[in-house]
Parts: structure tokens; sequence; C-alpha cells
């Protein structure tokens, strides 16, 4: 589909959603174990400001509006234990200028990961994943919308056969939701459940974490997630009782050993800490915490 495309997405963004002024704590619920949050966005200032605007005007109001340095900054000093840093490249030409600044911010920084990114189907895309893995950027993250290409888009075979020779994982926005139409193709045009599994088959060597717990099709990433052994889950927003998700924790329990605790910050319409207390009233045992809130992140991130 041309990227230039009229999209027909009524979505959850279908118009722009509320903020939220729910309270927010201090730090991180001494009741819970050792937290990994492995779904934070680190970006350069102008591109950050640039996504604060986009969602101030297509998605939500952001509630702590936190540049690169002060995001990480912010979650550590409230107790969480680790971070796991993402960014995605919006436009070709961009990815190693992106990769090398978030490098540069996590150096001096061992309890943050940072992901490197690429854009799909640019030129010497596999040089740019490697330079950014020697600067010790672990793992890839893409973004379906952002980038208008679906997964199964065959200017990904690099980029995976690249994750597979260095043994580093994939985090992709493959779900449809949470879509707008202020993207350039419409989401649910480019993504879906059929085609992750085509790209799970075909690269079974390939750790891949798909996240929003694979929103809108929960049920389905389930169905997946006890075929394939290869996908993994983050539960980015969806857990916070924010978007019209019915019983997500359920695909939690499915197999605690592939999902994986995420938050989205900071670009977030409520309390940084929503999601955790959210966790904490569900009333998960001891050992399926311990693997949402990190186990299961440090083993598909070999923190």
């Amino acid at each position: 589909m041309p990227s230039d495309a009229a999209p027909s997405c009524l979505g959850w963004l279908s118009r722009p959603l509320t903020a939220l002024d729910d309270a927010e704590g201090e730090v991180v619920d001494g009741d819970l174990p050792y937290v990994v949050d492995a779904h934070v966005h680190v970006f350069p200032e102008k591109v950050m400001a640039a996504m604060y605007r986009w969602f101030d005007t297509h998605g939500w109001p952001i509630r702590h509006k936190l540049m690169a340095e002060g995001v990480l900054d912010f979650l550590l000093a409230r107790g969480v234990g680790h971070v796991v840093a993402l960014h995605y490249a919006h436009r070709a030409g961009i990815a190693r200028s992106l990769n090398a600044f978030l490098a540069d911010v996590v150096r001096s920084r061992p309890r943050v990961t940072a992901v490197a990114t690429v854009y799909p189907g640019e030129p010497q895309a596999v040089d740019i994943l490697r330079e950014g893995f020697a600067l010790g950027l672990r793992g890839v993250k893409l973004h379906c919308h952002v980038q208008a290409f679906a997964v199964d888009d065959p200017r990904l075979h690099d980029v995976y056969d690249a994750c597979v020779e260095a043994d580093q994982p994939l985090v992709v926005h493959a779900g449809r939701e949470p879509r707008s139409q202020a993207y350039p193709v419409d989401p649910a045009l480019l993504c879906g459940v059929a085609r992750m599994e085509s790209v799970l088959r075909s690269y079974p060597r390939l750790r891949v974490c798909v996240p929003h717990l694979g929103a809108d099709e929960l049920a389905a990433y389930g169905v997946l997630l006890q075929r394939y052994d290869n996908l993994w889950l983050d539960t980015t927003m969806v857990l916070a009782d924010y978007f019209p998700v019915e019983r997500p924790e359920e695909l939690v329990l499915l197999r605690p050993e592939r999902v994986m605790y995420g938050t989205d910050f900071p670009i977030l319409p409520y309390a940084w800490d929503r999601e955790l207390a959210r966790i904490k009233r569900l009333g998960f045992s001891d050992a399926v915490l311990e693997r949402l809130l990190a186990t299961t992140a440090k083993e598909f991130h070999r923190l």
C-alpha cells in the first residue's frame, strides 16, 4: 500500500483520548518484587518534543514531558531496578544518529539497556545495525504504525537475519492498536496476527517481543504464545485499565515466562506507576509477579 494512501482506521485513537488525574506514588510499592521496565522511550530533544506534539493532537495528553536524561532519572530515582530504552527511526537516514545518541546517553548507566533502530528498507540497514551493536546497543526496535511497514515485508529479511546472526532480540509494534488516522497508513491494513505468525514460522531463532500484549488481538496472540517459543509480549499500557480491553491478565497467566512488564513511559496520560498498582491489585502469585516484573525481561534481553 503506498504511504500516501488515505487511512480508514477507526480504532482506539479515532479521536484524542483524555488524561487521568490519578495519584502517583513516590517510589515503587515496597510489596512488589524487583522491577524491570522493558518499554521506555528515549529520543533526542527535538524528536521527543515532536512526539509530544503529535500525542497532544492525535493521541492523549502526556503528564511528564521529560527529555532523555530526565526520563531515565525519573524512573530510576523512583525505584525501578532496570530500564530498557527504546526508540525508532520515523524516516530513512536518521537511524545512525539516533543510535549514536542513545548509546551515548546510556553509556554510564549500568541500570539501563538500550536498543538500536533502523528504518525498514533503507540502504545499508544491516551495517547500521551492526554499528549500533558495536556501540553497545542490544536488540532492535521497529514500529509498524510509524514506519509504515508490515512485519512480513520482504524489506525486513536482512534486518531479521542480522538479529539472528548477532543473537539480538527484536521489539516490534506489530499489533493493530492503538491506531490513529494520523499515521501515514492504516495500521489495520499493515498489522495482524497472521503476518506475525509468518515471521515467527520463517525465523524460529528470532526472539520477538510484541508490545501492548498484541492489542487488539489478545486472544489470537494467546494462541501464538502457546504455539511459538520465539514469541514474547509486553504489557505496555494494556494492564493499566485505560484502553477498552477485557481481562488482559488472562493472557499474562497463559505463559508468564513469555510476558514482561513495560510502560511506554513517558508517553502516558496517567500516573507513572498506574500499571504497577493495578498489577498488584490483580492478585498474581509471587512467582507470576517476579516473572512479569523482572525475570521474563531479563531472559529476553539477556540482562
